[in-house]
C-alpha cells in the first residue's frame, strides 16, 4: 500500500471574477522510502500541490475535489487541530527560503526542542539530546555550541540544513520538499539534495520534491494527468530515473 495517495487532487480559489482553478486532476502514489520528483514551469502548482497535502492553503483558497491519503486514512478532510498534529508528527516540510523558515527571534535550540516535545514523548533534556544528534547527522559542525545560537548565525546552506532537521524532528513518515535548494547557491544546492537523499534513505523516510532543477536534469516524461489552466502541465517523474543525469550535473 502506498504511504502517500493524491487522487485527483484540484485546488481552487473564488474570485470575484469567478472560479480560478490553479491546480486541476493532479494524481500520485509514494511508497515508503520512496522519493518523488515533482517536476513543472514556475506556477504549475508544485507548491501548491505540496501545501495542500499538508492542508497549508490559506482561505479562499480550498481543495474543490479529489483526496490525500496517508496511509491509507483521507487527511485532507481533518478538522485544524487534527491536521496539526499530522503536519510535523506524520509529514515533515522544507520550504524554499530557510530564513523565513525559522523564527529570528529563537535560537534554534529551542526551535528543535519545542518540535520535538510537542509531537513526542520525551523530557525537555532528552528532546535536547535529540536535537544535538539530529544536528551532527544534518552536518553542522560543533552542535553542542551551535545549538545555542539564532538563525542570523548561520550561513543560507546551514540554515536549509537546520529546517531539514527541524523537518526530520518528530519522526514523520513522509517529507515534502518545496524547491528547498531554490534559495541557495549553486555550489550548495547538490549538497543538500545529496543530504536530504541519504536522510530519506537512512530513516526509512518518503519524499516529494518540488524541483526546477530535475526538469534541467534530465528530459522528463509525463507521469501523471495532472492539468493546468494555463497549459503548463507538471510532470512527475521518479528520481531514480534521473540519477544519472542528476549526478553529472552536480560533479
Amino acid at each position: 500500500m502506498a504511504l502517500l495517495s493524491v487522487e485527483r487532487l484540484r485546488v481552487e480559489f473564488p474570485t470575484r471574477r469567478g472560479l480560478l482553478v490553479a491546480v486541476d486532476d493532479v494524481s500520485f502514489a509514494i511508497a515508503p522510502g520512496e522519493v518523488l520528483g515533482v517536476v513543472g514551469e514556475s506556477g504549475a502548482g508544485k507548491s501548491l500541490t505540496g501545501a495542500a497535502i499538508i492542508g497549508l492553503i490559506d482561505p479562499p483558497g480550498r481543495i474543490g475535489a479529489g483526496q490525500v491519503l496517508l496511509d491509507g486514512r483521507r487527511i485532507d478532510n481533518l478538522p485544524a487541530e487534527a491536521m496539526r498534529r499530522v503536519r510535523g508528527r506524520e509529514i515533515g516540510a522544507v520550504f524554499q527560503d530557510p530564513l523565513t523558515s525559522l523564527n529570528p527571534l529563537y535560537t534554534i535550540g529551542r526551535q528543535l526542542i519545542e518540535t520535538i516535545t510537542t509531537h513526542l514523548d520525551m523530557s525537555p533534556g532528552e528532546a535536547r539530546q535529540r536535537a544535538l544528534d539530529l544536528l551532527a547527522e544534518v552536518g553542522i559542525s560543533a552542535p553542542k555550541r551551535r545549538i545555542d545560537h539564532y538563525p542570523h548565525q548561520f550561513s543560507g546552506g546551514m540554515r536549509q540544513r537546520v529546517v531539514i532537521a527541524l523537518a526530520l524532528a518528530a519522526k514523520p513518515k513522509l517529507i515534502i520538499a518545496d524547491e528547498p535548494t531554490t534559495a541557495l547557491d549553486v555550489s550548495i544546492q547538490a549538497q543538500i539534495i545529496a543530504l536530504l537523499k541519504r536522510l530519506c534513505r537512512d530513516h526509512g523516510t518518503a519524499g516529494d520534491h518540488g524541483q526546477h532543477l530535475a526538469r534541467r536534469a534530465a528530459r522528463p516524461r509525463p507521469g501523471g494527468s495532472g492539468r493546468h489552466p494555463a497549459g503548463l502541465g507538471a510532470a512527475a517523474v521518479r528520481l531514480r530515473e534521473l540519477r544519472a543525469a542528476a549526478a553529472n550535473r552536480c560533479a
